[in-house]
């Protein structure tokens, strides 16, 4: 079976992302497909490089990079939801005169186009 997720949930503060990197593990660990995860909302700030997490907490962006690495799941940032949140790569800090970008290694911005074709060729779509 094919899926694709939908996180909206930040790193820290719910537990809506780190649900969805289990349920991600278990459908590898369950020989399913897993092309790609869209981070929508605050689920954005997932992919913010500057997380400083205790030394005792769970690094959930380094997790998820983890996942991509390993097993080529694709992950998808809303560009205007980034935007809107201060998570930018160096081209759109660039553009817009920011300076500095925050993106984490392993994630792309993209536009809700990339959800949309994630869900016509996934079984099931799964939001955390």
């Amino acid at each position: 079976m094919r899926f694709c997720l939908m996180v909206t949930g930040p790193a820290y503060g719910t537990q809506n992302a780190s649900s969805a990197w289990l349920f991600a593990n278990a459908i590898i660990a369950n020989n399913h497909t897993l092309d790609s995860i869209f981070f929508y909302s605050e689920g954005v700030m997932n992919a913010n490089a500057l997380h400083c997490p205790a030394s005792d907490e769970v690094n959930l962006t380094n997790l998820w990079q983890k996942l991509h690495q390993k097993h080529g799941v694709l992950l998808n940032i809303c560009v205007s939801a980034a935007l809107r949140r201060g998570v930018c790569n160096q081209q759109e800090s660039l553009a817009l005169g920011l300076g500095k970008d925050n993106l984490a290694t392993g994630f792309q911005l993209t536009g809700l186009v990339s959800l949309v074709e994630a869900v016509l060729t996934s079984d099931r779509i799964v939001k955390f």
